[in-house]
């Protein structure tokens, strides 16, 4: 057996199990359920360059970001810039741009990562499930026919097959230009 077959030089004791190392998961477990904040992260984010804030596409009233704890590669979240917690808060303009973007969204998440469908949805409120309450969020999740298996329900754990630096340049790379 070669060296490179043979793991029983490395540390740990060798056995059947696969790893899934993500470290980048850790600044998310570090900062426990609920994050201290001390500013709203999408009143925040247009304010820095986009890669840095894994934004995607910026439109008049709103604009397109990855979620930085996504569900699936690929998750994208359409926010409004206005601080604004609830969809019937939002202005014509900003529904009829959160529609558009959504759109526009999932066509190029199709295109870039091959997707069979999608979950859209908006969480309003700590009630309802949203991790950032105070400020409406359309979320975009890409869905696969084989993306479910045994993680998410035995271990708590998701699989992304891919890093959100590398998923927000192709995404942002597809979006149309305006």
């Amino acid at each position: 057996m070669s060296e490179a077959e043979d793991a029983g030089h490395l540390a740990g004791v060798p056995d059947e199990f696969q790893r899934l190392w993500t470290p980048h998961r850790m600044a998310y477990i570090q900062a426990g359920p609920e994050p201290l904040r001390e500013e709203c992260p999408f009143c925040e984010a247009p304010k820095h360059p986009d890669a840095e804030r894994l934004i995607v596409a910026r439109g008049e009233t709103a604009y397109v970001l990855l979620n930085l704890f996504p569900y699936n590669s690929g998750h994208l979240l359409v926010c409004p810039y206005r601080h604004i917690a609830t969809y019937d808060e939002a202005s014509p303009e900003e529904v009829a741009e959160i529609g558009a973007l959504t759109q526009t969204g999932m066509r190029v998440l199709r295109e870039v990562s091959k997707c069979d469908g999608f979950n859209l949805g908006m969480n309003q409120g700590a009630v309802a499930g949203a991790g950032v309450d105070a400020h409406l969020h359309q979320h975009i999740v890409p869905r696969w026919r084989s993306d479910a298996n045994f993680f998410p329900i035995i271990a708590k754990t998701k699989a992304l097959p891919q890093l959100l630096g590398d998923v927000r340049e192709a995404v942002a790379n597809a979006w149309p230009a305006t």
